[in-house]
């Protein structure tokens, strides 16, 4: 029984740490550009001879 609560907990520090790298992941911009990614395959890469 004592396991399942160190089992928690741990899940519980693991589930919160990830929301913490989410939310400043969020803030420094990194989800901002949703357009580009997408098409930039389509792109033509400039080659210089």
């Amino acid at each position: 029984m004592e396991v399942l609560f160190i089992l928690i907990g741990v899940s519980f520090t693991v589930a919160v740490g990830f929301l913490v790298a989410f939310l400043i992941s969020v803030k420094k911009g990194q989800f901002d550009d949703q357009e580009t990614p997408a098409i930039r395959m389509l792109f033509d890469d400039d080659v210089k001879n």
